[in-house]
């Protein structure tokens, strides 16, 4: 298959533990996929029913030969310090949005900075890191446009990473020199600081969990992409920390499906002029409910349900409310709780 006919949407990474998922997810909502990757024997292996283009990020040509005819890409491939910015720029070449899912926070920082020039839609980190977080922060301010400080926690049952997770985790850190990140007084710092362990009232059923303070995601890039906002916080639960950060832990052991028992509550608290506003989602599989939100995400910027072309986070493109009820069931949200 060389043309592809209709609207089509690449995934580049199809063959990924999160690729799968997006690939399921469009041709569930029957949008016709068109998988790439590295891998063209994989590729084949696992989609052989679909249009199949094999490109690798370091071939500039077969990134435009996978995109050609397409009208939007995904980018499913990790670590996204590598992917990212050959992705973004065939896309641009190509005329058509792009999309990725990364939990990076240096990746995300080189999107925006990489993308401010695009006139095709681009939405870095549309996935449960990065992007949920933005969307609940937007819809928890509602006609707030500033606040003093944003918090999200993260109580997740366990987390067994991948290993595309193992890997972005590992380039992460040396890209750091091994330091940490926050975003403090309005801009990203790094340090040597500890970080702590304290206790978040997560609404039930979860209720009062012990979380590490300062695990550091991808939300201090998004969130104040388009937020006026000095403090962004950010915890996770004491238990997936840990799970995180022994090399025993398993990759996910999942169901027919390819679904993990893996549950989820992220709850957001923002405050502003001493007024708190919240808002909070619950779910199963962390990489699962990644697929629905930038499928989600890819649908509504093809049906001009979305604010601007250019960089944007999930908040800032679109409407931060109404994309989260779209997500029932899969995701569940309380907003005001």
């Amino acid at each position: 298959m060389s043309e592809v006919e209709g609207s089509a949407v690449v995934v580049y990474g199809a063959t990924g533990h999160t690729g799968r998922f997006v690939v399921e997810e469009l041709l569930r909502r029957g949008i016709t996929p068109v998988v790439s990757g590295r891998d063209g024997a994989r590729l084949k292996e696992m989609w052989g029913g679909l249009w199949v283009r094999p490109a690798t990020v370091d071939d500039p040509d077969s990134l435009d030969r996978a995109l050609a005819g397409a009208v939007a890409v995904i980018n499913a491939a990790g670590p996204f310090a590598v992917t990212a910015g050959p992705v973004l720029e065939a896309a641009v070449r190509a005329g058509i949005p792009y999309l990725d899912v990364a939990a990076e926070i240096e990746a995300n920082v080189g999107t925006f900075e990489a993308a401010r020039e695009a006139r095709v839609p681009v939405v870095p980190a549309m996935a449960f890191y990065g992007g949920l977080g933005d969307l609940l922060v937007t819809a928890a301010m509602g006609d707030w446009t500033a606040a003093d400080e944003v918090h999200v926690a993260y109580g997740l049952s366990s987390w067994h990473p991948t290993p595309g997770t193992r890997v972005a985790g590992e380039v992460s850190h040396d890209r750091r020199g091994g330091r940490r990140v926050r975003f403090t007084g309005g801009e990203l710092e790094y340090h040597d600081e500890k970080p702590s362990e304290e206790d978040w009232a997560f609404p039930e059923p979860l209720g009062k969990r012990a979380v590490v303070a300062g695990f550091t995601m991808a939300d201090v890039v998004t969130v104040p992409s388009h937020l006026e906002v000095a403090e962004v916080q950010t915890y996770m639960s004491v238990e997936a920390a840990r799970d995180l950060a022994s090399v025993d832990t398993p990759a996910p052991s999942v169901d027919s499906s390819g679904r993990s028992d893996q549950t989820f509550v992220v709850d957001v608290l923002v405050r502003a002029g001493g007024v708190e506003r919240r808002a909070s989602a619950t779910g199963q599989d962390i990489y699962a409910v990644t697929a629905p939100l930038v499928v989600e995400a890819v649908q509504r910027i093809l049906d001009g349900r979305f604010r601007r072309a250019g960089i944007a986070s999930a908040g800032a493109m679109f409407d931060a409310a109404d994309f989260l009820q779209s997500l029932a069931p899969h995701i569940m949200v309380e907003l005001g709780h």
